[in-house]
């Protein structure tokens, strides 16, 4: 139990937070500010950051008038949460008419108590494949250097040691040359959406700029097998993943990953094999399975289309192929997640809620991996033309609910390896 309600935090603009004793911390939902219940804060985890929101103050509860009012010292802060948790609110905060447009990462709403940063958050997922601790940099190294030998033509592992490991970082590329889990597989410099929170390409009237550049080159067949085999054969709960935050569409160049997908099982039966994709094209859904696709899982900011067309802006393809693609798959006796992009004040609205439901019940879905929305808020319910959410349950209730309904529904924050998918759903990664 917290010794009380946690303070709110305030930046000095100079790097250094502070906690401000005169006010509770709150949390957002949709365009509303609301304190958060005690049971729903918890710390911080090991691999978060806390965030200065730029021309956004702070909106908290006078500890003791009990009113709503903005914190004047400073200006607001957010935390980012990481991977395998899932956010119950945003940061609170007003923004002034000059603010900047906010990053493309998580604006979780966060606290000080009993000497510790909190976030109202819960555990999605008991697997550590994207723990910071998890990570040793000099077998990093060691592995760029390996495999950058072992495959000195293949563009494909230099993307993915020179651009993703080394250059930003990305927990997906460091597993690959850790030799262990999932194996991300780049294969589309195009894509067919437009999506407003795109983090490898933003148009250049956008206020923000994409996070990382994306692939610039269309691998071959060959590039994709020579690295992936070895992979599947060698690594611990082995996967390997088309569709990556540096890429474009992967349903573009379906014809190449289905050869790709043909040729690995000439020489492996192991591990699984995944695509991570907007779902626009059930065509190519139904020919990747045929060829020995094991999983598909699918984009989506909501369960419904009048949300999720504004977001995407697609071209060629409309919501109802993504449903399409996730039935197509199970039909075929795959594997179906949904990527599903959490807003509070969004995702747990009543009608999401309802549409929801439809969308497990129409597809058979497998599994929901709750992420978190990377998005300035403000930005984004402007660009989907959300001037009002409507009723809201709370995140957590909303997941309460989807589980008593539909107990075998996986929940989740990454794809799971075929050892999970047959059976073992709650397999503990850490032996």
């Amino acid at each position: 139990m917290l010794a009380h309600t946690p303070y709110l935090l305030y930046s000095d603009g100079k790097g250094n937070i502070f906690e401000d004793e005169t006010l509770f911390a709150t949390g957002r939902s949709g365009w509303d500010v609301y304190p958060v219940p005690e049971e729903d804060w918890i710390v911080l985890p090991d691999g978060g950051n806390l965030y200065e929101l730029p021309g956004r103050k702070g909106i908290g509860i006078d500890v003791e008038t009990g009113e709503m009012r903005l914190c004047e010292k400073g200006w607001a802060v957010a935390a980012f949460i990481p991977p395998a948790h899932t956010g119950l609110f945003i940061a609170a905060y007003e923004t002034e008419p000059n603010a900047p447009t906010l990053p493309l990462f998580c604006y979780t709403a966060a606290g000080w108590v009993d000497g510790q940063f909190v976030v109202p958050a819960v555990r999605i997922e008991s697997d550590i494949r994207q723990e910071c601790s998890g990570y040793d940099d000099k077998i990093i190294e060691s592995g760029v250097s390996k495999m950058l030998k072992a495959y000195p033509h293949n563009r494909l592992v230099k993307h993915l040691a020179e651009n993703c490991c080394n250059t930003y970082h990305c927990p997906a590329a460091r597993n690959y040359f850790m030799g262990r889990w999932e194996c991300p597989v780049p294969a589309s410099p195009a894509c067919n959406a437009n999506c407003v929170g795109c983090i490898s390409l933003q148009p250049d009237e956008e206020p923000i700029v994409s996070t990382q550049d994306r692939l610039s080159f269309k691998p071959s067949p060959e590039e994709i097998v020579e690295y992936t085999v070895p992979h599947l054969e060698t690594a611990p709960y082995p996967l390997i993943s088309f569709g990556q935050g540096c890429e474009g569409e992967p349903l573009l160049m379906w014809e190449t990953i289905r050869e790709a997908i043909k040729e690995i099982r000439k020489h492996t039966s192991k591990g699984s094999i995944n695509i991570n994709t907007n779902g626009s094209k059930p065509d190519a859904v139904k020919a990747l399975r045929e060829a020995g696709l094991d999983s598909i899982r699918v984009s989506t900011n909501s369960a419904r289309r009048e949300v999720y067309m504004p977001y995407y802006r697609p071209n060629n393809y409309d919501f109802d192929d993504i449903i399409e693609s996730l039935k197509v798959m199970r039909n075929m006796g795959g594997w179906t997640s949904i990527n599903y992009f959490v807003f509070p004040g969004m995702t747990d609205s009543i009608a999401e809620y309802e549409a929801l439901r439809k969308l497990i019940i129409d597809t058979d879905l497998c599994m929901i991996q709750w992420r978190n929305f990377n998005i300035d808020p403000d930005w984004y319910l402007g660009k989907i033309g959300a001037a009002d959410t409507g009723e809201c349950m709370g995140v957590k209730q909303l997941m309460e609910l989807i589980r008593e309904e539909f107990p075998h529904l996986k929940f989740g924050y990454f794809n799971p390896p075929m050892e999970r998918i047959k059976g073992n759903f709650e397999l503990d990664f850490a032996h």
